[in-house]
Protein backbone atom coordinates (compact mmCIF):
# COMPACT_ATOMS: atom_id res chain seq x y z
CA UNK A 1 0.00 0.00 0.00
CA UNK A 2 1.50 3.23 -1.26
CA UNK A 3 2.24 5.86 1.97
CA UNK A 4 3.99 9.45 2.20
CA UNK A 5 7.19 9.17 3.46
CA UNK A 6 9.57 11.89 4.30
CA UNK A 7 12.59 12.11 2.01
CA UNK A 8 15.73 10.99 4.80
CA UNK A 9 12.96 10.86 7.45
CA UNK A 10 13.08 14.95 7.31
CA UNK A 11 10.67 16.74 4.92
CA UNK A 12 7.65 15.63 2.66
CA UNK A 13 8.76 16.45 -0.89
CA UNK A 14 5.21 15.55 -2.05
CA UNK A 15 1.71 16.59 0.10
CA UNK A 16 -0.14 13.79 -1.63
CA UNK A 17 0.50 10.58 -3.27
CA UNK A 18 1.10 10.56 -6.69
CA UNK A 19 -1.61 8.36 -8.74
CA UNK A 20 -0.49 5.27 -10.21
CA UNK A 21 -3.27 4.80 -13.02
CA UNK A 22 -3.22 8.69 -14.14
CA UNK A 23 0.50 8.55 -14.36
CA UNK A 24 0.37 5.34 -16.77
CA UNK A 25 -2.52 6.52 -18.84
CA UNK A 26 -0.80 10.28 -19.45
CA UNK A 27 2.15 8.89 -20.10
CA UNK A 28 0.80 6.29 -22.72
CA UNK A 29 -0.94 9.35 -24.71
CA UNK A 30 1.74 11.36 -24.71
CA UNK A 31 3.48 8.20 -26.00
CA UNK A 32 1.37 7.83 -28.58
CA UNK A 33 0.58 11.16 -30.10
CA UNK A 34 5.27 11.57 -29.54
CA UNK A 35 5.38 8.81 -31.98
CA UNK A 36 2.77 10.40 -34.12
CA UNK A 37 4.79 13.23 -34.53
CA UNK A 38 8.55 11.63 -34.87
CA UNK A 39 6.77 9.44 -37.75
CA UNK A 40 5.15 13.19 -39.07
CA UNK A 41 9.15 14.36 -38.65
CA UNK A 42 10.55 11.82 -40.90
CA UNK A 43 7.45 11.90 -43.48
CA UNK A 44 7.71 15.79 -43.99
CA UNK A 45 11.65 16.26 -42.99
CA UNK A 46 10.31 19.66 -41.48
CA UNK A 47 13.25 19.30 -38.86
CA UNK A 48 12.15 22.76 -36.97
CA UNK A 49 9.67 19.86 -35.34
CA UNK A 50 12.48 18.43 -33.66
CA UNK A 51 11.74 20.11 -30.54
CA UNK A 52 8.04 19.89 -30.82
CA UNK A 53 9.12 15.24 -30.91
CA UNK A 54 11.63 16.06 -28.30
CA UNK A 55 9.24 17.60 -25.66
CA UNK A 56 6.47 14.40 -26.40
CA UNK A 57 9.82 12.27 -25.28
CA UNK A 58 10.12 14.15 -21.88
CA UNK A 59 6.53 14.18 -21.32
CA UNK A 60 6.29 10.80 -21.38
CA UNK A 61 9.63 10.44 -19.13
CA UNK A 62 7.69 12.65 -16.58
CA UNK A 63 4.52 10.55 -15.96
CA UNK A 64 6.31 7.68 -15.97
CA UNK A 65 8.56 9.04 -13.21
CA UNK A 66 5.52 10.11 -11.61
CA UNK A 67 3.82 7.01 -11.22
CA UNK A 68 7.12 5.16 -10.29
CA UNK A 69 6.88 8.03 -7.39
CA UNK A 70 3.78 6.63 -6.23
CA UNK A 71 5.84 4.17 -4.29
CA UNK A 72 8.65 6.05 -3.72
CA UNK A 73 7.29 9.27 -2.00
CA UNK A 74 10.53 9.39 0.39
CA UNK A 75 13.13 9.12 -2.60
CA UNK A 76 14.39 12.77 -4.42
CA UNK A 77 14.97 11.24 -7.65
CA UNK A 78 11.36 10.35 -9.20
CA UNK A 79 10.29 13.51 -7.53
CA UNK A 80 12.79 15.64 -9.06
CA UNK A 81 12.63 13.90 -13.13
CA UNK A 82 8.94 14.22 -13.05
CA UNK A 83 9.52 18.00 -12.15
CA UNK A 84 12.10 18.35 -14.31
CA UNK A 85 10.46 16.85 -17.14
CA UNK A 86 7.18 18.36 -16.85
CA UNK A 87 8.47 21.60 -16.42
CA UNK A 88 10.56 21.89 -20.19
CA UNK A 89 8.46 20.52 -22.69
CA UNK A 90 6.15 23.64 -23.40
CA UNK A 91 9.37 26.09 -24.06
CA UNK A 92 10.33 22.94 -26.86
CA UNK A 93 6.77 22.99 -28.13
CA UNK A 94 6.67 26.65 -28.45
CA UNK A 95 10.07 26.96 -30.18
CA UNK A 96 8.80 25.38 -33.38
CA UNK A 97 5.68 27.46 -32.55
CA UNK A 98 7.56 30.68 -33.54
CA UNK A 99 9.16 28.77 -36.76
CA UNK A 100 5.85 27.45 -37.76
CA UNK A 101 5.24 31.87 -38.08
CA UNK A 102 7.83 32.30 -40.12
CA UNK A 103 6.70 29.93 -42.35
CA UNK A 104 3.38 31.24 -42.94
CA UNK A 105 4.62 34.32 -43.55
CA UNK A 106 7.02 33.19 -46.38
CA UNK A 107 4.31 31.00 -47.78
CA UNK A 108 2.46 33.65 -48.34
CA UNK A 109 5.01 36.46 -49.54
CA UNK A 110 3.77 38.56 -46.14
CA UNK A 111 6.90 40.09 -44.95
CA UNK A 112 5.51 43.36 -45.89
CA UNK A 113 2.67 42.73 -43.14
CA UNK A 114 4.57 41.48 -40.27
CA UNK A 115 5.73 43.80 -37.73
CA UNK A 116 9.16 41.19 -37.83
CA UNK A 117 10.80 39.46 -40.95
CA UNK A 118 10.36 35.70 -41.06
CA UNK A 119 14.35 35.99 -39.86
CA UNK A 120 13.83 38.31 -37.08
CA UNK A 121 10.82 36.28 -36.03
CA UNK A 122 12.89 33.07 -35.39
CA UNK A 123 16.29 35.16 -34.16
CA UNK A 124 13.95 37.01 -31.41
CA UNK A 125 11.02 34.43 -29.95
CA UNK A 126 13.84 31.19 -30.22
CA UNK A 127 16.10 33.26 -28.56
CA UNK A 128 13.87 34.26 -25.99
CA UNK A 129 12.47 30.65 -25.57
CA UNK A 130 15.98 29.64 -24.94
CA UNK A 131 16.64 31.79 -22.45
CA UNK A 132 13.48 30.57 -20.92
CA UNK A 133 14.76 26.60 -21.00
CA UNK A 134 18.24 27.94 -19.67
CA UNK A 135 16.64 29.70 -16.62
CA UNK A 136 13.72 26.79 -15.92
CA UNK A 137 16.96 24.58 -16.18
CA UNK A 138 18.48 26.36 -13.75
CA UNK A 139 15.57 26.74 -11.02
CA UNK A 140 15.08 22.76 -11.86
CA UNK A 141 18.22 21.79 -11.01
CA UNK A 142 18.59 23.70 -7.15
CA UNK A 143 15.32 21.60 -6.43
CA UNK A 144 17.63 19.06 -4.98
CA UNK A 145 19.30 21.10 -2.26
CA UNK A 146 16.89 21.88 0.74
CA UNK A 147 19.79 24.97 1.41
CA UNK A 148 18.95 26.35 -2.21
CA UNK A 149 15.12 25.28 -2.88
CA UNK A 150 13.71 27.88 -2.35
CA UNK A 151 16.09 30.30 -4.77
CA UNK A 152 15.75 27.31 -6.73
CA UNK A 153 12.10 27.74 -7.06
CA UNK A 154 12.09 32.22 -7.81
CA UNK A 155 14.55 31.62 -10.87
CA UNK A 156 11.83 29.14 -12.15
CA UNK A 157 9.27 31.53 -11.57
CA UNK A 158 11.42 34.11 -13.35
CA UNK A 159 11.50 31.95 -16.46
CA UNK A 160 8.01 31.22 -16.50
CA UNK A 161 7.21 35.02 -16.05
CA UNK A 162 9.97 35.36 -19.20
CA UNK A 163 7.88 32.61 -21.14
CA UNK A 164 4.81 34.35 -20.46
CA UNK A 165 5.74 37.83 -21.90
CA UNK A 166 7.54 36.11 -24.97
CA UNK A 167 4.20 34.43 -25.56
CA UNK A 168 2.35 37.21 -25.41
CA UNK A 169 3.90 39.25 -27.69
CA UNK A 170 4.03 36.36 -30.23
CA UNK A 171 0.40 36.32 -29.97
CA UNK A 172 0.36 40.27 -30.88
CA UNK A 173 2.45 39.91 -33.47
CA UNK A 174 1.18 36.81 -34.94
CA UNK A 175 -2.46 38.84 -34.58
CA UNK A 176 -1.66 41.80 -36.28
CA UNK A 177 0.14 39.89 -38.96
CA UNK A 178 -3.49 38.27 -39.33
CA UNK A 179 -5.42 41.50 -39.61
CA UNK A 180 -3.39 43.39 -42.00
CA UNK A 181 -2.49 40.36 -44.26
CA UNK A 182 -6.44 39.80 -44.30
CA UNK A 183 -7.02 43.74 -44.90
CA UNK A 184 -4.84 43.21 -47.86
CA UNK A 185 -6.82 40.39 -49.44
CA UNK A 186 -10.12 42.05 -48.86
CA UNK A 187 -8.75 45.41 -50.49
CA UNK A 188 -7.38 43.74 -53.36
CA UNK A 189 -9.72 40.98 -53.78
CA UNK A 190 -6.92 38.75 -53.75
CA UNK A 191 -7.29 35.27 -53.20
CA UNK A 192 -4.61 32.32 -51.31
CA UNK A 193 -4.03 28.75 -52.20
CA UNK A 194 -1.74 29.09 -48.55
CA UNK A 195 -3.81 27.21 -45.47
CA UNK A 196 -2.49 30.64 -43.79
CA UNK A 197 -6.12 31.11 -41.49
CA UNK A 198 -5.79 27.39 -40.37
CA UNK A 199 -2.11 27.81 -39.62
CA UNK A 200 -2.80 31.00 -37.59
CA UNK A 201 -5.54 29.50 -35.91
CA UNK A 202 -3.57 26.30 -34.63
CA UNK A 203 -0.69 28.55 -33.09
CA UNK A 204 -3.75 31.08 -31.39
CA UNK A 205 -5.45 27.96 -29.80
CA UNK A 206 -2.16 26.33 -28.98
CA UNK A 207 0.05 29.60 -27.66
CA UNK A 208 -2.73 30.04 -25.44
CA UNK A 209 -2.74 26.35 -24.35
CA UNK A 210 1.14 27.03 -22.83
CA UNK A 211 0.38 30.48 -21.85
CA UNK A 212 -2.50 29.30 -19.32
CA UNK A 213 -0.21 26.44 -18.43
CA UNK A 214 2.29 28.93 -17.62
CA UNK A 215 0.50 31.30 -16.01
CA UNK A 216 -0.53 28.04 -13.91
CA UNK A 217 2.55 26.79 -13.00
CA UNK A 218 3.74 30.13 -12.04
CA UNK A 219 0.88 31.08 -9.45
CA UNK A 220 2.22 27.12 -8.26
CA UNK A 221 4.89 28.37 -7.09
CA UNK A 222 4.49 31.81 -6.13
CA UNK A 223 1.76 30.36 -3.57
CA UNK A 224 4.07 28.14 -2.33
CA UNK A 225 4.15 23.98 -1.67
CA UNK A 226 1.49 24.63 1.26
CA UNK A 227 -1.20 25.77 -0.69
CA UNK A 228 -3.82 24.36 -2.51
CA UNK A 229 -2.19 24.04 -5.75
CA UNK A 230 0.89 22.44 -4.41
CA UNK A 231 -1.11 19.64 -2.16
CA UNK A 232 -3.40 18.16 -4.62
CA UNK A 233 -2.83 16.48 -8.57
CA UNK A 234 -5.81 17.27 -10.47
CA UNK A 235 -4.64 20.65 -10.46
CA UNK A 236 -1.59 19.86 -12.35
CA UNK A 237 -3.52 17.12 -14.92
CA UNK A 238 -5.98 19.68 -15.86
CA UNK A 239 -3.79 22.72 -16.44
CA UNK A 240 -0.45 21.14 -17.92
CA UNK A 241 -1.65 17.60 -18.92
CA UNK A 242 -4.13 17.93 -20.33
CA UNK A 243 -3.82 21.20 -22.08
CA UNK A 244 -0.03 20.39 -23.20
CA UNK A 245 -1.87 16.91 -24.75
CA UNK A 246 -4.07 18.84 -26.69
CA UNK A 247 -1.12 21.18 -28.26
CA UNK A 248 0.26 18.35 -29.61
CA UNK A 249 -2.88 16.88 -31.05
CA UNK A 250 -3.85 20.18 -31.96
CA UNK A 251 -0.29 20.74 -33.73
CA UNK A 252 -0.38 16.97 -35.65
CA UNK A 253 -4.26 17.93 -36.37
CA UNK A 254 -3.28 20.97 -38.09
CA UNK A 255 0.62 20.44 -39.20
CA UNK A 256 2.53 23.21 -41.02
CA UNK A 257 3.23 20.50 -43.47
CA UNK A 258 0.26 21.68 -44.77
CA UNK A 259 2.00 24.52 -46.04
CA UNK A 260 3.81 22.81 -48.60
CA UNK A 261 0.71 22.47 -51.25
CA UNK A 262 1.67 21.30 -54.27
CA UNK A 263 0.84 23.01 -57.27
CA UNK A 264 1.28 22.91 -61.15
CA UNK A 265 1.83 26.61 -61.02
CA UNK A 266 5.03 28.23 -60.22
CA UNK A 267 3.40 30.36 -57.65
CA UNK A 268 1.92 28.60 -54.16
CA UNK A 269 -0.01 31.85 -53.61
CA UNK A 270 -1.66 34.05 -56.11
CA UNK A 271 -3.30 37.36 -55.83
CA UNK A 272 -5.67 38.39 -58.11
CA UNK A 273 -8.05 41.48 -58.66
CA UNK A 274 -10.12 41.98 -61.02
CA UNK A 275 -7.86 42.90 -64.69
CA UNK A 276 -4.79 44.13 -62.50
CA UNK A 277 -1.26 42.91 -62.64
CA UNK A 278 -0.11 40.94 -59.77
CA UNK A 279 3.18 39.88 -58.03
CA UNK A 280 4.30 36.06 -59.08
CA UNK A 281 5.25 35.72 -55.77
CA UNK A 282 7.62 32.87 -56.12
CA UNK A 283 9.39 34.09 -58.92
CA UNK A 284 9.21 37.84 -58.00
CA UNK A 285 8.21 38.88 -61.58
CA UNK A 286 4.68 39.94 -62.72
CA UNK A 287 2.12 37.49 -64.20
CA UNK A 288 -0.33 39.36 -66.69
CA UNK A 289 -3.99 38.69 -66.93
Amino acid sequence: MPTLEKYLGKVYLWRYIPSLPAGLVFAGLFLIVTIAHTWKLFKTRLWFCIPFAIGGALEVIGYITRAVATNHTGELAPYLLQAIFLLLPPVLFAASLYMVYSRVVRAVKGEPFSLLTPRWTTIIFVSGDWACLNIQSLGAGMLNKPKRRHTGEIIIVGGLGLQVIVSLLFIFVSLNFSRNFAAHLRRTGGRCEVPWKACLNMLYATSAAILVRNVFRMVEYVMGEDAYLFSHEWTTYVFDGVLMLAVMVGFFRWHPSKLNIGTTRDSMVELTSGDEVMPNVENGQERKP
